[in-house]
């Protein structure tokens, strides 16, 4: 019998930083979209590392999107690493150039200056990073028990910011659900997001074709119908 999916917010759930989202596909399959720090008001102590540890399992991950490169949305790539973490890293083209420099700058600010240690995680980094094209679906797994594919819209935010459409069927229920991450989204005019045509800023949309539909902003919990 099918688990029914859910989201699970370990972070910007009831504030604006530290962005992570867990899609629950199944008890041993998820993805994750975003991973970032906590700061300002978000953050428990401001002199402190330790809030950003990854308690949450990650074993059943089967992959990390990203949907742009600040450091709300991905400062705690180091941590879900340490934590165990080997699948890849999925972004846009551009994200796929900005991550590595940005996440550089990270581990000089936050972790060490050894340097040493940041190439070899770094080469470790760009070794996981999968480069996605918009509005492209890219398959990540088509098995006996799931068909999952990903595909990315330019969100109008950053260079390289998207928001994340994740399409997954469950073959054995012969249900298909499509979520959606919006990330941070950005004007409707803004030159990297000419085409959007959503004007509101949800955390996530998930709908069960064609019958129902649900919404979450960000710090809200409405749960899919």
């Amino acid at each position: 019998m099918s688990t029914p999916f859910q989201i699970i917010h370990h972070g910007g759930g009831s504030g604006v930083t530290g962005s992570c989202h867990r899609l629950q596909i199944a008890p041993d399959r998820a993805l994750l979209i975003d991973c970032g720090i906590f700061q300002g008001q978000d953050a428990e102590q401001l002199d402190s590392l330790a809030q950003h540890q990854v308690r949450f399992s990650v074993e059943d991950v089967l992959a990390l999107v990203v949907t742009h490169v600040h450091i709300d949305h991905i400062g705690r790539l180091p941590y879900l690493v340490a934590a165990g973490y080997k699948g890849p890293i999925l972004c846009s083209v551009p994200s796929a150039r900005l991550l590595p420099l940005v996440i550089e700058d990270a581990l000089r600010v936050g972790f060490t200056h050894d340097r040493a240690l940041i190439e070899r995680f770094l080469a470790e980094v760009q070794e996981r990073l999968v480069a996605l094209d918009y509005k492209t679906w890219h398959t990540l797994l088509d098995d006996d028990r799931h068909c999952i594919r990903i595909k990315l819209q330019r969100a109008g935010h950053i260079l390289g910011s998207a928001y994340v459409e994740v399409d997954t069927l469950d073959k054995a229920a012969g249900q298909r659900q499509r979520t959606v991450f919006s990330g941070d989204l950005g004007a409707p005019s803004h030159r990297c997001c000419r085409r959007r045509k959503h004007r509101t800023a949800p955390t996530c949309w998930c709908w069960k074709p064609p019958t129902a539909t649900a919404s979450m902003r960000t710090g809200d919990s409405a749960a899919a119908a």
